[in-house]
């Protein structure tokens, strides 16, 4: 009986294929099969091992690689339909973690697939010259893929920690009236400073769908500022915070803090809460959150940005130590920040936003609300990418924020709508009011003015400031230290004029005297020696206009 052997479907392995068996192959055949087998692991991470290594393991790898392609197809998708999602995602806590530990996880996989595809090259069967450029490319490969991506778990296990320093896991917000009304206050505890004082107050009002934003700045030395209905504070001062001279709207955080922190059970810090609630009954609005930094995390924070770019309208002083408290009469400047186009550290931009010394407050508020404008359009995707570590380490000085930390995709992204729209500005105070309105204010053109500017916020500037018989100038596009000035020199018995519009940054800088002189460190330093306060105050009195570059 005859016996017959079946033969098997499956082909046998050609020991000429210099892929799988490479020692048959000549010299030349051999670099190339090596540097294709690193080019498929860097670009196809598995195909080399399904080609000329274990099968199994490179399906294994393809799998991952496809599922990892069709991830980042959906996250592209998502990003164009719907950012705020993605945002979500890398910054809530617990799902930007597990992105990390996933990102760690392909890094060390891609790793060791290379470390695979060295053995499957063979090195000893290549040409003694190129066995250390084989191996310098599977090197570079190795950090280019490998490296990316625990980079990319560095970045985001950085931003994690970050949040979870700054801000809040509370309740997310909603907006108030369509917007999302943020208080940023400056924490002016330098060295020279007793306890935390916001000597800073903005409200940073955004539309919750354009992102069109308004920044209210409210002055330090408010009197009588009104408490919102739910505020506890309102049944110490139902009439106002009006206990007296001393009771300046930047006072509310240091004696909630000192008197009345049991009226507010839970709540993290009661004298930022109580201010929240001051500058929210005194505008009229829902401020539902705020920020407060430190002055040392500010400078901090725009070294780690790489320094501001400002257009600055005239000289302002580094002040020295101060000699004459009653008067607020300083030693000699410590150095001065010129009028013209600017680049400033962190030290020169806390000082440009920090110094009121020659001018009154509402230059240095001006100020402050550049050096915020700045920032926000200076702080660029470029920027982040080669400083975020620093940016993310500085923003740690960021003392506190109730903002809750799962929201922060929304809000960044409403960030990104903002970011080229014109932001309008108004001030309790000169410009848009009188100077003596902040000790005896009315709320409800307050409350007015507010509403109005909120209502445009976005929209396109008007040809004119509209005159008011209080005294009070609706916010519009005009310069500062232009509206002050021209109603100034108005004549008391007329009637206020609208004043022409001119665009913010439409000014030219003081950087001469009136006949021509040019305005110097030396001839600024040797008034003050002089003991001419008045003769500087001539000269730096343009300080208040500024625009970022």
């Amino acid at each position: 009986m005859t016996t017959v052997h079946k033969t098997s479907d499956r082909p046998a392995p050609k020991l000429t294929d210099p892929l799988r068996f490479p020692s048959g192959a000549s010299a030349p055949v051999r670099t190339k099969r090596a540097f294709v087998l690193v080019l498929l692991t860097l670009f196809i991470p598995g195909s080399a091992q399904i080609v000329a290594g274990n099968r199994q393991l490179g399906r294994l790898a393809l799998r991952v690689t496809l599922a990892v392609w069709a991830v980042a197809v959906l996250a592209i998708f998502l990003a164009l339909v719907d950012r705020s999602a993605v945002l979500s995602i890398v910054t809530h806590p617990v799902a930007s973690l597990v992105v990390i530990v996933v990102l760690v996880a392909l890094a060390v996989g891609w790793g060791l697939l290379f470390l695979n595809t060295l053995r499957i090259i063979r090195p000893t069967l290549l040409a003694p010259g190129m066995r250390p450029i084989v191996a310098v490319v599977v090197v570079c490969s190795t950090v280019l893929a490998s490296g990316s991506l625990g980079y990319m778990a560095y970045v985001l296990n950085v931003s994690r920690n970050a949040i979870g320093s700054i801000f809040d896991a509370g309740r997310a917000m909603t907006p108030v009236d369509g917007r999302y009304n943020f208080l940023m206050m400056g924490g002016d505890a330098g060295s020279d400073r007793t306890g935390r004082r916001p000597d800073s107050l903005s409200v940073i009002s955004v539309d919750a769908k354009t992102g069109a934003s308004a920044i209210i700045s409210v002055p330090r030395n408010l009197q009588n500022a009104q408490f919102s209905e739910q505020s506890p504070m309102r049944k110490i001062y139902p009439d106002g915070y009006n206990c007296g001279d001393e009771c300046l709207i930047n006072a509310v955080n240091t004696e909630v803090t000192n008197k009345y922190q049991d009226l507010y059970p839970g709540v993290a810090d009661p004298g930022a809460q109580a201010t929240l609630e001051a500058v929210s009954g005194t505008l009229g609005i829902s401020v539902q959150a705020y920020v407060l930094v430190d002055m040392d995390g500010f400078a901090q924070l725009i070294d780690a940005m790489g320094g501001i770019r400002i257009k600055a309208g005239g000289w302002v002083p580094i002040s020295g130590p101060t000699i004459d408290e009653a008067n607020g009469i300083h030693g000699m400047p410590d150095g001065w920040i010129a009028a013209g186009d600017q680049h400033l550290n962190g030290f020169q931009a806390l000082w440009y936003g920090r110094s009121r010394e020659f001018v009154d407050d509402y230059a240095r508020i001006s100020r402050q609300q550049c050096v915020q404008q700045a920032m926000l359009k200076q702080l660029d995707p470029a920027t982040l990418l080669t400083k975020f570590e620093d940016i993310a380490n500085a923003g740690t000085k960021v003392v506190e924020s109730n903002i809750s930390s799962g929201q922060l995709g929304s809000f960044v992204d409403l960030a990104l709508k903002s970011k080229n729209q014109a932001v309008k500005r108004m001030t309790i105070g000169p410009p848009d009011f009188d100077a003596a309105f902040s000790t005896t204010p009315d709320f409800d053109v307050i409350h007015s003015k507010v509403h109005d500017l909120l209502g445009s916020a976005g929209a396109a500037p008007q040809a004119a400031a509209t005159p008011h018989a209080d005294g009070a100038v609706t916010a519009s596009a005009a310069s500062p230290q232009t509206l002050r000035v021209a109603l100034a020199n108005a004549p008391a018995n007329a009637p206020k004029q609208a004043v022409p519009k001119q665009v913010a940054s439409d000014f030219t800088p003081v950087t001469t005297t009136p006949d021509g002189t040019p305005i110097t460190v030396e001839l600024l330093n040797g008034l003050k020696a002089q003991g001419d306060e008045q003769g500087i105050r001539n000269l730096v009195a343009t300080n208040g206009q500024c625009a970022p570059l």
